[in-house]
């Protein structure tokens, strides 16, 4: 009887060895017709999805979908009869996962509270002060802005070195969040080193792949927007 069950693991075991090996080589051949189908896109990753024969096509922030089979690119949202939207899930895990090893240093650091929370901002933009009125009450958090001024905020950017070449940099942006800058009373900034700070910034927000704001990292979790409950209950799980 100890024989046969021996024999019987050991089928199962190689059973099992042999599905792994089938199934690496069907990602393989799924990323080989892909690539010579589509030579054009930087695919990243792909893998499979729950719709059997669809694969999930990682190219930046964007998802696309291939059907191997029909050797078609399918572009659209991928979303469960409940309403859940797959595609923008894994786009906000990208991000968030990209988010995570932002240079902190290069930061406005305000507070000292425990839950660290990383923040990409427009001090012109409403949602971002809405956003702002509501960490800055808040003794629980250590906060790591990144200034984001959009184009479309005309005064925004010398808002902006106003803030980065101020000596409390914190106390600077309170000031602008608060609507204390929109006269536009104050000194203008051309300072080097804030604008290389302003450049950094710029840059690591193009890295992301972010086109708004504002946008919070709270532990490993994205927020887009000023999602306040959200944001409340982040900080209470943690």
């Amino acid at each position: 009887m100890a024989a046969a069950r021996r024999t019987k693991i050991l089928f199962m075991a190689l059973v099992m060895l042999l599905a792994g090996a089938v199934s690496s080589a069907a990602a393989g051949s799924v990323e080989e017709a892909f690539k010579k189908s589509f030579p054009q896109i930087p695919a990243e990753q792909i893998s499979e999805t729950p719709v059997k024969g669809i694969y999930e096509v990682l190219v930046g922030n964007q998802i696309l979908y291939y059907a191997p089979e029909s050797d078609c690119l399918i572009i659209g949202a991928m979303v469960t009869k409940d309403g859940k939207n797959l595609t923008e899930e894994k786009i906000e895990k990208v991000i968030a996962a990209k988010a995570k090893d932002l240079p902190l240093d290069s930061a406005i650091k305000i507070g000292r509270g425990p839950h660290r929370v990383i923040e990409i901002t427009d001090l012109d933009c409403p949602y971002c002060r809405k956003a702002s009125a509501f960490f800055s009450g808040r003794s629980d958090v250590t906060r790591y802005v990144f200034l984001y001024p959009l184009s479309y905020h005309k005064d925004a950017e010398a808002k902006v070195m106003y803030v980065l070449c101020a000596v409390d940099q914190g106390k600077a942006y309170e000031e602008a969040m608060k609507g204390k800058l929109d006269d536009m009373k104050f000194k203008p900034c051309k300072d080097a080193r804030a604008e290389e700070t302003l450049k950094n910034h710029r840059e690591i927000v193009s890295r992301l792949g972010l086109s708004g704001t504002p946008f919070f990292l709270i532990g490993d979790e994205a927020v887009f927007g000023a999602d306040i409950p959200r944001i409340e209950s982040l900080l209470k799980s943690k």
